[in-house]
């Protein structure tokens, strides 16, 4: 369910406390229109030099940021926000990955830049697709960088929900059966 939130409408510099603020919104937004279930919101960010580089704002400024991340090292800062329709716990949590880049030849940055996979992602870039041939090392979760950090979220998950769901849901169950 899309959140319909304005992603530029954070005043904090801090990159946890950003996408923190931004799942807690997203969360939010999309509780109002859901009964059941769990509502989650996540958003992710790239920071470099203690700059958070979001989504660009086209292929152009996807260009730039791709040659900012080129040969250096930058965090990836993934922030979700969990909460349970029914009985309104709410949990959440964030993790920090970092990225290191090859150096990047000015024609794959072009050849990257003017497709249309850079666009929707942070950093101008999506590690899952073929921008993944521009990663030289990771230290860190490699599901944050994808943009959604698969361990923090389940142990927030077993602070929400009781052991018997959980155990429902990895047998292939619904958590009410």
């Amino acid at each position: 369910v899309p959140a319909d939130v304005d992603e530029n409408d954070v005043s904090t510099a801090d990159p946890a406390a950003h996408v923190m603020e931004l799942s807690r919104r997203k969360a939010e937004a999309v509780l109002g229109r859901v009964k059941e279930g769990l509502v989650i919101g996540a958003d992710t960010v790239v920071c470099i030099d203690g700059a958070v580089l979001g989504k660009p704002a086209g292929r152009a400024e996807a260009g730039v940021m791709l040659a900012r991340l080129s040969g250096r090292t930058h965090t990836v800062t993934t922030g979700f926000t969990l909460i349970d329709a029914q009985s309104r716990k709410t949990t959440g949590g964030f993790e920090q990955t970092d990225v290191t880049f090859r150096r990047l030849e000015p024609w794959e940055i072009e050849a990257y830049a003017s497709s249309s996979h850079p666009l929707d992602k942070a950093g101008a870039y999506g590690i899952q697709d073929q921008s993944g041939l521009f990663v030289e090392r990771i230290d860190g979760c490699f599901y944050n960088v994808v943009g959604f950090p698969l361990t923090k979220f389940y142990e927030a998950l077993k602070r929400l929900w009781p052991h018997e769901a959980l155990g429902a849901i990895l047998h292939g169950k619904s958590r009410d059966e």
